[in-house]
């Protein structure tokens, strides 16, 4: 938006310079040009108003972005809107996987009113501290942290590598203050183990980064071990790039279509795949955080391997994203421009992937486990589930 209204008068300062006389403020503009202002105007003329009569200064970059914002949000699609400069860059800084701070994930719900840490990254602050998985994040310095407070707690959990920062957490009846230093955080993305009966197990966390690299040397590192069966968790996966969901599904598919998405013309695009995979019964496991590149993965290893789904139905986000710069000053914009399809045409937007064996956690039970525990509900029935494939 702020790059058209830019452009709009840069090009009418240009073609007043040439059509404008010393005696007339007329100037002759493209017909083209004329109907793109007047969509504007309304815009320009608000915009106006308030810079001049507003009680305040204001910041007429902060207006644009305010109304850039605005025209994405009226679309009322949860996967488009625009990014400030800022929060463009905190973006691919999380893309990277790289940062500076202590080396947690953590999962704020409005309904508990608690922050829980539902990751601590392998080599991390955090993890020598020993901060676990399951722990509330109760307060960082002096702010108790809340819905409203977490990205300010965040914010001060990050900061110069090598300080550090007094951060409390609740474990059970037991409160733990803890001195943690700032550290420059790879996340890693992918963990796995080798379950007893020789059941490999991989969790994939998020589709992005060397996410596609990592998950290839932990599947050939379990299969050295003399891997029989793979148990591939997807829980709380909400997805990411799609191409890292084909090079994944790659491993274990020969040639043909991954997942398939379709624009507003009807136009289609393939994503396939190629010969040469890994010989391995699969199970996945699904919950209703699993959503997008997690739910193309999984229809496309249901549909093309008939691998087996446990877990509860998944998210169901089914649509792609293009991201793309916006201006000079480092916004930009994510569009959603197309719905993806199963290989065998199923759609999963708003429907999600139901499990073949449906097993919920029982209540009370946050499924904070550590990896590869047991004591998982979840992970027990798709151990069980790989046991009967076994056999």
């Amino acid at each position: 938006m702020k790059k058209t209204v830019r452009r709009f008068l840069a090009l009418a300062m240009t073609f007043a310079m040439l059509g404008a006389s010393a005696e007339s403020s007329e100037v002759t503009i493209p017909r083209e040009l004329y109907e793109q202002y007047k969509k504007i105007q309304t815009l320009l003329e608000i915009e106006k108003i308030v810079e001049e009569n507003y009680y305040e200064e204001v910041d007429v970059e902060t207006l644009l972005d305010g109304a850039a914002a605005g025209m994405l949000n009226s679309l009322e699609d949860p996967y488009t809107f625009y990014y400030t400069a800022d929060a463009y860059s905190e973006y691919m800084e999380h893309q990277s996987g790289e940062y500076a701070g202590i080396g947690i994930q953590i999962s704020t719900s409005y309904i508990t009113r608690l922050s829980t840490i539902s990751r601590v990254f392998a080599g991390s602050p955090a993890e020598e501290a020993d901060v676990h998985r399951g722990d509330i994040l109760y307060q960082v310095e002096d702010v108790i942290v809340t819905p409203e407070t977490i990205q300010d707690a965040v914010n001060i959990m990050r900061g110069t590598p090598g300080t550090t920062v007094q951060v409390t957490f609740i474990r059970g009846e037991e409160m733990l203050e803890k001195t943690v230093l700032r550290a420059k955080i790879n996340m890693n993305r992918v963990e796995s183990c080798m379950l007893e009966g020789d059941v490999g197990y991989i969790r994939l966390w998020e589709f992005a980064g060397t996410c596609a690299q990592q998950f290839e040397e932990m599947l050939n590192s379990l299969m050295e071990q003399g891997m029989k069966g793979l148990i591939l968790d997807l829980r709380d996966n909400p997805g990411g790039l799609v191409n890292d969901a084909v090079s994944i599904g790659d491993l274990f598919l020969d040639e043909g279509i991954l997942t398939y998405i379709e624009y507003r013309d009807g136009t289609r695009h393939d994503y396939t795949t190629t010969d040469g995979s890994v010989d391995i019964p699969l199970v996945i496991m699904v919950n209703e955080n699993s959503a997008s590149c997690s739910e193309l993965l999984t229809g496309a290893l249901r549909d093309r391997l008939g691998s087996r789904v446990v877990g509860v139905n998944s998210f169901g986000k089914g649509v792609v994203q293009y991201l793309l710069p916006v201006d000079v000053k480092g916004n930009a914009m994510q569009l959603t421009i197309a719905q993806y399809f199963t290989p065998n045409g199923t759609a999963v937007h708003h429907v999600g992937i139901a499990p073949d064996r449906v097993v919920e956690l029982p209540e009370g039970d946050n499924g904070m486990y550590m990896l590869g525990d047991m004591a998982d509900a979840q992970l027990a029935a798709a151990w069980d589930e790989m046991q009967t494939i076994l056999k």
